[in-house]
């Protein structure tokens, strides 16, 4: 069975997006050093500390459930 080829499969898509993306993250990065922020602490007003806090907070996130998976995880049929 052949399998149909999706949107977002297609190798020029993926380098477009990738692109857009790359692009779009420096843009804002470099933006963030022209912005002038009313912060309530120090490092809140740091250039790109916002960028870096979700980032570290991203990978936390991803990081503790994987070692929460196994606690947590049923049976497959554990609901039947």
């Amino acid at each position: 069975m052949k399998k149909e080829s999706d949107f977002f499969d297609r190798p020029k898509v993926r380098k477009t997006l990738l692109a857009m993306f790359v692009v779009s993250f420096i843009v804002l990065l470099v933006s963030d050093f022209f912005v002038h922020k009313h912060s309530y602490f120090y490092w809140d007003g740091l250039p790109v500390f916002n960028a870096v806090f979700g980032l570290v907070g991203s990978l936390s996130l991803v990081l503790i459930a994987k070692y929460l998976r196994p606690l947590i995880m049923r049976e497959e049929e554990y609901y039947d």
